[in-house]
């Protein structure tokens, strides 16, 4: 008799570690959940059993308890510590995106961040200021020089991370319009990792909106930051947002 069949990705140290970033499992009993999955590879790999605790699980592109049940098809996702949707369209800057009706925008893109026609689509007329943060490729990391920098993403979430993000903003302060970017890839010395923007009839609303929103992606939004030195690379540790299910 054929098991529970599921996809399994892994993200940052974590497909260092177990040396592939996909797998299936196809020999699942009927009662598996997200942790009896972890379990089993944690058996295999042991070093994920002494990360297990700063995890993440993510089911079917959702964060997700680990007692949640399984089913014939399922796409499971082990998360590591954060550092840090629509298909591309042709001739797009973006990997994928999310214009939403109310004129927000999110996007996740492998080119150089260009603020200017992001920007025209945020401000409207009512607007009388924008915030612009944008974090920057520094050179160095606790003093160790840094070469470059390569960020990679669990797509799908972290776009739709970005919106909810975007939208819960827009909700709770007096602006106008947000846009989230994220950039993924290499990335050189000065080049822009990410790019908050908020359109606001006044500027304080504006300006904490933005900080808001960088903090919060920082602690949500499954993308993992490598770093490169001359004498070798690391994993960036970061930490998950407390509001993120764990148990």
């Amino acid at each position: 008799m054929t098991g529970v069949r599921v996809r399994v990705l892994f993200f940052g140290l974590l497909r260092d570690v177990v040396g592939k970033s996909e797998d299936t499992r196809d020999d699942l009993p009927p009662s598996a959940t997200l942790a009896s999955v972890f379990a089993q590879y944690a058996a295999e790999f042991p070093k994920l059993k002494d990360l297990e605790k700063s995890l993440v699980f993510a089911h079917n592109q959702s964060f997700a308890p680990r007692d949640t049940p399984i089913a014939d098809g399922d796409e499971i996702a082990f998360l590591p510590p954060v550092s840090g949707g629509t298909g591309t369209t042709q001739g797009s800057p973006y990997l994928a995106s999310i214009e939403d009706p109310e004129g927000h925008f999110f996007a996740l893109t492998e080119h150089p961040i260009d603020s200017k026609p992001i920007v025209q689509r945020l401000v409207r007329g009512e607007d009388g200021a924008y915030v612009e943060f944008q974090g920057v490729v520094r050179n160095n990391s606790k003093g160790r020089a840094t070469r470059y920098l390569d960020y990679e993403c669990y797509q799908p979430l972290a776009l739709k991370v970005l919106a909810e993000i975007g939208r819960d903003i827009a909700s709770k302060y007096e602006v106008g319009r947000v846009a989230l970017v994220h950039r993924l890839g290499r990335m050189e010395i000065g080049e822009a990792s990410v790019a908050v923007i908020v359109a606001s009839p006044h500027r304080r609303a504006a300006f904490d909106a933005a900080l808001e929103g960088i903090n919060r992606l920082k602690k949500t939004v499954p993308i993992w930051k490598k770093e490169y030195f001359v004498d070798g690379e690391v994993w960036v540790e970061g930490e998950w947002d407390e509001s993120l299910p764990r148990g």
